[in-house]
């Protein structure tokens, strides 16, 4: 991976950065992480805006474009559009809503199974992580106070899931089951919406 695209993956994962942080980051120099990202730009795959913060200069902070974005595609976007629009023609919501079902369950049976030796919610919450990592979200799980955030860097299917938003109200109902009735998981920020760049969940254990 060349340094313009190890820029890309951490504008990805990570969100809006300085240049100083992208070059400690990458072993670069700030004048050849500037350099790299002015590249980006000028492909209007990056760009920088000025974010003010109280006392002092305000921060640079560089960011990636729609198109940046694009540069980690979904998984066989328009034949799975073209499936969910075909569905909806032939079957109407009530079938498509079938077919999210069908999905949920298999997906539960599969990460109940990959999750099997996780012993506590912690684990739990990790294993989750490495699964949606293996299914193309770039997801990671971290420690946040008493419980956990889950964030997923990538979604693979969010051409599918702004054309039919009950893959995510689906999604966000399995984590809950597999994570266990002594779990509460939570949304914080949305791919879908506007201004978005990621899914973030937050995990928190309930009280016995």
């Amino acid at each position: 991976m060349n340094s313009a695209d190890r820029l890309l993956y951490l504008l990805k994962t990570r969100g809006p950065q300085t240049a100083q942080t992208l070059a400690a980051e990458l072993g670069l120099t700030s004048m050849g992480a500037r350099k790299h990202l002015l590249a980006l730009e000028e492909k209007g795959l990056a760009r920088m805006e000025t974010l003010a913060q109280g006392v002092g200069r305000p921060a640079q902070l560089w960011r990636l474009t729609e198109s940046g974005h694009g540069r980690f595609p979904d998984r066989h976007a328009d034949l799975t559009l073209q499936l969910l629009e075909q569905v909806r023609e032939l079957f109407g919501e009530s079938g498509l809503e079938s077919l999210i079902q069908r999905r949920e369950a298999q997906s539960e049976e599969e990460y109940r199974l990959a999750m099997s030796g996780a012993d506590g919610l912690g684990e739990r919450v990790a294993a989750l992580a490495r699964i949606r990592s293996q299914e193309g979200y770039m997801a990671e799980a971290r420690l946040d106070g008493e419980g956990w955030l889950l964030l997923e860097n990538h979604c693979p299917i969010c051409a599918a899931a702004r054309q039919c938003q009950g893959l995510c109200r689906s999604e966000l109902a399995l984590f809950a089951r597999v994570l266990g009735p002594g779990a509460e998981v939570r949304r914080l920020e949305h791919a879908l919406d506007k201004g978005g760049r990621r899914c973030v969940y937050r995990i928190v254990p309930l009280a016995e």
